[in-house]
Parts: C-alpha cells; structure tokens; sequence
C-alpha cells in the first residue's frame, strides 16, 4: 500500500517538466497541492505513483519493473511511455550526466567550472524534486543514481568530501528504509546503523543493490578520505556479507568486493561501483604503503605500494608511487633498483620535485657528492616553474582520497627556499665554503625580500629557524674567508633582534626559577657575538675579537640551569637540546678568547678561560687539550699530568653514540678550534712531561 503524502507544494518551475501530462490534466497547473485538506483521496502524487505503476511481480516471485508494467498498460491507451514522469526524471539525469562527461575533453578554467556547477544545480534540483515524493520502490533506483551522481560531481567539483555528501548518504538511506518501515528517529541512528539495517533488510529488492553498491563505494571513499578506517573495515565486511567479521585487511576486502553489474537501461551514472572499487583499491594500497615506509616496515610498504602502482594511477599519482618506491628500495639497501625507480618517475613528466630529492638522498647514501648537489640544483630550478594544472576528470580519483603530505611523510617535497636551505647546508658539511656562501646569500635575499622588519618564529621543521640561517650564512662567509661579509651578516641579525634584548633579563630569571625552558633568542644573539669574534680574528683584530668574545659570555652567563635535563628540545632543530647547546657555546667562547690571549702572549689569562671552559663543558676533549698546552706551557707538570691522564682513560672509553645533535653553525665553529690530530698530540705531551705509558 503506498503511504499517504505529506502536505506539501512543489513549484513545477523547480521540476523543468510538467507534472502532469497535458492529456491527463487538460490545463499546466502551476503548483499542485499534495494530500492537502478538502482534497479528494486520489490526489495528484497519486495519480504519479499510478502512473509508475504499483510493485508487481512476475511468476517465479521476481519483481517486475515500472517500466515493464507501464508498457503492458499501454493497450487501455490513457497514456504513452513517453509522457511518464520517470522516464523525463531519468532523461534529464541522463541529459546531464552526459554533459558532465563532455566537459572532461574541455579546457580548465572558469568556463568548465560555471558549466559543471550548472549541471550540479540542475542535479540538485532534480534530487529536489524526487524526495518531494514518497519512498517507493519505483523511484528508488533513479533517486539513489541521482544522488550518488551529484555526490561525485561535488566531490569532484570541491576536490575533497564534507560533511554535506554524508548528509546526503544518509538522508538516502533514510528513503530506502522508509520503503521497508524500518525508520527510526535520525539521532538514534548514525551512518555506520543505517548502513547494517538497509543492508540487512529481509526484503531489500534486487533492483536496488547497483544503486546502492555505488553509495556504498561513495561512502567507503568518504571514510577512506577521512581516515575512518576502523568504520571502513567493518562496513566493507557487512558488504561482502562476511558475518564473522574476521579480516580486517582493507585490501582483502575491496577485492573481495563484487558490485553487480548496471543494467542496459539503467539511468546513466558518472562513475560505476566497479570503477569506484577500483579507485578505493589503489588510494588504499599507497596509503597503507605510505604508512608502513613510514614505520619501517618495508618488505611490507614494497608490496603495497607495488599494488598500487599496477592500479588505476594518473600521471601524477604514478609519479608518487614510484617515488615512494625508490625511498623504499634505498632503505632497504638496493640503490640500484630505487634507481630505475626514479628514473621512470621522472619520465612521467610532472612533479618532478619529489624523484629529485629522493635522488639526492639516494646520491648523499652512495657517496656520490657531485651528482647529489646537481640534484638539489635541479629540484630548486623545478620548483621554480608554475606547472599550468591539469583539468580534474568528473570522476571520484585516487588524489582525492590520499592524505595531505606533511613534513614527516617521505613524499614531503617542500618549498623552494627549504631546499636552497637544503643545498647550502650540504655545501658547508662537505667543505665546499665558497659554494656554500653563495647559496647562503641567495637564501637570504629571497627570505628577507618580503619579510617582516623582526623576526616572527616561522613553521618548523623541517630546516632551521630564520635566525640559524643568519648563523649559518655568518659561518659559511667565515670559512670562505669573507670576513667582512660575515660581519655584516651578524651586524643583521643582531639589529633584528635588538627590541628583544631588554627582555632578556626577565627571560633568564623565569629560567633559573623553573619556569619557562630556556629561551633560544638569547642563544642566537650570543652566537652573533662569537661569530663576530671569529670574522675579527680573520681580520687581525685582536681587540676588536676579545671585545665579542667577552660580550658573548657576559650574556651566556647570565643563567646556569640547574639540571642538566631542563632544557626542551629545539623547535627549529630537531634533536637539538638548548641546554646542551649553551654549554658548548660556552665552551667555544672561552677557548676562543683563551686562544686569543694564548695569541698575544697572555698565559695565565688564557688558562682561567681553558680551567673555566673544562667546567661549564665536562668532557669536552677539545677543552682539556688545550688547558694540557697551557699548563705544559706554563711548566705545571703535575696539574699537566693529572689532566693528561684523564684525556688518556677518556680516549680509551667507547664513544656513545649521542642522542642530540648541535645546530650546523656550531658544530662547524667547534671544529675550527678542535686539534687536527687528537692522538699524535697526546703522545707528545706523554714524552715531553717523560710520563710512563
């Protein structure tokens, strides 16, 4: 029995048909009331619904369909198949999808995107105009094509899910559960029940279930895309009808997955389940692949993302892929085949900066130095070119539901000025100054084109904060031997922090009460100081380095944390620990100015700042050293004794392997005041104090 309608008005603009073929209504109303009072019982939605044709059913107990029993009524002549208002719903729907469909071959711009969003309005109220109808099984079919329709052109339209296409899920659901008297209220129910109890109806009718194989994709790509994934699983297991619900294998399920097949005159649809399954196969595989490179587990990431790669991939993906692959393959210890990986990634011609840094990394593994710059080089030219888009096809594709890269995932690329970074920091590692002072310079001149007159702490990591840039910039012009250069660096960033130094105090004493972790602005400042030292020493400026040195203490020593461990990790340089690195910045001021004085002749100077640096830095090797040639010079043999058999046992004592690491500007200034030769000078000092092995 069909249900009595609601009260209801509908505009037959809203329609863009008539309600009411001319022969049946003899004049175009221009609203018909439905089930309103003082209305006869055959009102006009039940004249539709006749006209549809009530559920019948053949003679095996198979159901028969409105259009079949439309065609049987044909012969009493009130009325022609042409003239049905399901057969104009589902030409119009056709009419559009088929405009959808062309627009593909069209160019990107705002031209396709006015026309697809006409064609999503003409969807909309089309969808409109079927749900102003009762839930009956005639019309489901179509209604549930028409949804899943405007779903994947709004998808695609927007580039994503939202909220609004699990509403549309969900209000479908609600109409097909209200054919079979099984509707709840909506608050008791969320999408994952709804889904069990359409799924699960006793008396769900066959023609259905294509429709709601292609919702039922829809809504594993809406959860896929939103990381559900434990709601994913479980859906996918009620779906192939597995009871036990014993896998969890997301891919195991999907390709266990069989939709039915459309039939020859079903309403035309953008994207069949089959297709959409397939797309869920492969986004599936390359995020779980994605996942486990990430965890380390790699046999395991290699053959998902070998899944991936033979399913259904655009260029772009594919390039990703094979990427992801070759970072695979390098981790694993097979260079070689990573290798062939890249190569065919860049051979798909787009996105060519993610196969060109992992190729750097793949070089950097290998040794090969001047092939992994070149990399870099390339990587930086790549970036720099805009890529014209290509156009979306009006499909649900695998870009839509992979996760945003972030700086933790292997295919993080990053900006161009992070891999200027990249290339200039590499440059100074391996000793190539003068190259490493240019990129440096680059780097600053594109960072400081439209910065801000102060500092503001930009997103990090991956790469330093702005201000170690300047530091690092300062080393790389010192070690280059432009002096000058590196004074003016400094000179920068010294006159972009000057409005946090009266700040400084109060900074130092929440530290020394405990209450903040230690600041790294006064770190940089000081750093400046003694990078400054540096560039005068260069110059032969003894007084003028003494002067920077000592300014540099005189702020390093305005606080002493109390334990070793309050300091937090560095926001700019991972495993960088700002208690760690004040120590050793302490110990690199003194040795420099104690270098200085050892310089000029001033001994008994110099070994207060040796004493006092082998305090502030307990083992730090280079610290005791040169207190040994202080004291070995001064002719205090026994002190001399004493400190070189500690440098001895120490030396003898396996090195742990540490956990943190020094920023690059001061582990490249540590190495400028370290021995070149640790051990050939230690046996020098045994003879000459004439001391027994």
């Amino acid at each position: 029995m069909i249900p009595t309608l609601r009260h209801a008005t509908l505009p037959l603009a809203s329609l863009g048909f008539p309600i009411f073929p001319p022969e049946l209504t003899g004049s175009g109303p221009t609203a018909v009331e439905f089930g309103g009072p003082g209305q006869p019982e055959t009102s006009g939605a039940r004249l539709i619904l006749e006209r549809l044709g009530p559920p019948r059913w053949g003679p095996e107990g198979s159901r028969v369909s409105a259009s079949a029993t439309m065609s049987r009524r044909t012969h009493l002549g009130t009325f022609t198949p042409r003239t049905s208002c399901l057969d104009l719903w589902k030409e119009k729907n056709d009419r559009l999808v088929r405009q959808a469909k062309g627009l593909v071959a069209q160019e990107c711009g705002l031209r396709r995107q006015q026309l697809t969003q006409d064609i999503l309005e003409g969807l909309s109220g089309l969808l409109h105009s079927l749900k102003g109808l009762p839930a009956a099984i005639p019309l489901l079919p179509l209604e549930l094509t028409v949804t899943c329709n405007f779903i994947i052109l709004r998808a695609s339209l927007t580039q994503g899910f939202t909220e609004d296409q699990a509403q549309d899920i969900q209000q479908a659901l609600e109409r097909v559960l209200e054919t079979q008297e099984q509707l709840v209220p909506r608050l008791e129910q969320n999408l994952s029940k709804l889904w069990d109890s359409v799924l699960h109806a006793s008396s769900l009718l066959p023609e259905l279930l294509p429709a709601l194989h292609l919702l039922a994709g829809l809504q594993a790509a809406l959860w896929l895309s939103t990381d559900h994934l434990g709601d994913l699983a479980l859906f996918l297991q009620v779906l192939n009808g597995n009871q036990n619900r014993a896998s969890e294998d997301l891919l195991l399920l999907l390709k266990t997955w069989n939709p039915p097949a459309e039939e020859s005159d079903a309403p035309l649809i953008l994207q069949n389940a089959r297709c959409l399954r397939d797309v869920l196969l492969t986004a599936s595989a390359f995020r779980q692949g994605l996942q486990e490179l990430i965890t380390g587990s790699l046999p395991k990431a290699l053959s998902s993302l070998h899944e991936a790669a033979s399913g259904l991939c655009s260029r772009s993906v594919l390039v990703q892929v094979y990427t992801a692959l070759g970072n695979c393959l390098r981790k694993m210890g097979n260079p070689q085949r990573a290798l062939l990986y890249l190569i065919a990634a860049l051979k798909e011609g787009s996105a060519l900066g993610l196969p060109l840094l992992e190729a750097s990394r793949l070089y950097r593994q290998l040794g090969n130095t001047t092939a992994e710059l070149e990399s870099l080089e390339l990587l930086i030219k790549a970036l720099s070119v805009i890529h014209s888009s290509e156009a979306p096809q009006i499909l649900i594709e695998v870009e839509l539901l992979l996760p945003r890269t972030d700086p933790s995932s292997p295919l993080y690329c990053g900006t161009q000025s992070q891999v200027k970074h990249l290339l200039a920091s590499r440059c100074l590692q391996i000793g190539r100054a003068e190259d490493a002072a240019e990129h440096y310079l680059d780097l600053l001149a594109l960072l400081l084109d439209s910065s801000e007159p102060r500092f503001s702490l930009p997103l990090c990591p991956p790469g330093p904060c702005m201000p170690e840039v300047f530091l690092e910039a300062a080393v790389a012009l010192i070690k280059a031997g432009r002096a000058q250069d590196a004074l003016t660096v400094c000179e920068e960033l010294l006159s972009r922090t000057s409005s946090l130094l009266p700040k400084m105090s109060s900074l130092w004493e929440d530290v020394r009460k405990g209450t903040k972790e230690l600041p790294h602005c006064p770190l940089w400042i000081s750093a400046a100081h003694l990078l400054q030292g540096q560039a005068w020493v260069q110059l032969r400026a003894q007084k003028e380095a003494v002067s920077e040195f000592t300014r540099c203490l005189e702020l390093l020593f305005r606080t002493m944390p109390e334990d070793k461990d309050q300091g937090g990790a560095s926001s700019c340089e991972q495993g960088c620990r700002s208690d760690v690195a004040l120590q050793y910045l302490r110990a690199a001021a003194l040795i420099s100015r104690g270098l200085e004085w050892v310089a000029s002749g001033q001994d008994t100077r110099a070994l207060q700042d040796f004493l006092l640096s082998v305090q502030v830095c307990p083992g730090h090797r280079d610290a005791s050293f040169h207190l040994l040639q202080t004291l070995r010079k001064l002719n205090r043999r026994d002190e001399a004794s004493a400190v070189w058999w500690r440098l001895k046992a120490e030396a003898q004592l396996p090195q742990e392997e540490a956990t943190w690491s020094l920023p690059l500007y001061l582990e490249t200034y540590l190495s400028w005041i370290q021995p070149s030769d640790f051990e050939t000078l230690l046996e020098e000092c045994q003879t000459l104090l004439r001391e027994p092995c």
